[in-house]
């Protein structure tokens, strides 16, 4: 196949500045900065955020405009939240999911993805993701992640 991965994903915001410290925060690094826009690298060489200084960054959120999903490994989504909010990061309530059920699982079958949300200092929709199950036979309803792992652990507590 041609098409090897996602190599950038764009996002609107008020202050490049504040922006950038904050993806910093998320262990990305600064790569290109003008008055305009800045890239960080996600993985060097292989993926990129840009960050544009935009009044986009004031219209009301929206998935298909503002949103961007990081792919973490499956084994990390214990812990995510605590490396959030040790960051200063609060978790953003999703799907009917409040922080403290969060991370969750998605109900895309046959795909399952867990996932916990927050925010950036523009209130664009950030997403650590990580492929639970692919191309599964089963079917799940959207749940949080630990009612996830006790159904697959039923014997660990």
């Amino acid at each position: 196949m041609m098409i090897k991965g996602l190599y950038e994903a764009h996002l609107p915001v008020s202050d490049l500045k504040t922006s950038i410290a904050f993806y910093e925060k998320l262990g990305l690094t600064l790569a290109h900065e003008n008055e305009r826009v800045a890239f960080l690298w996600i993985e060097k060489g292989k993926s990129w955020l840009g960050i544009w200084k935009a009044d986009m960054s004031t219209i009301p959120y929206h998935v298909a405009t503002r949103h961007v999903a990081f792919q973490i490994k499956t084994s990390s989504i214990e812990q995510i939240k605590a490396w959030l909010i040790e960051k200063g990061i609060s978790i953003h309530p999703m799907f009917g999911f409040s922080e403290e059920k969060q991370p969750l699982v998605l109900d895309n079958p046959p795909q399952f993805h867990a996932a916990i949300y927050f925010l950036d200092p523009d209130e664009n929709l950030l997403e650590c993701m990580a492929p639970l199950e692919l191309d599964t036979e089963e079917n799940y309803d959207i749940m949080a992640y630990k009612d996830w792992d006790r159904k697959k652990n039923p014997f660990i507590d």
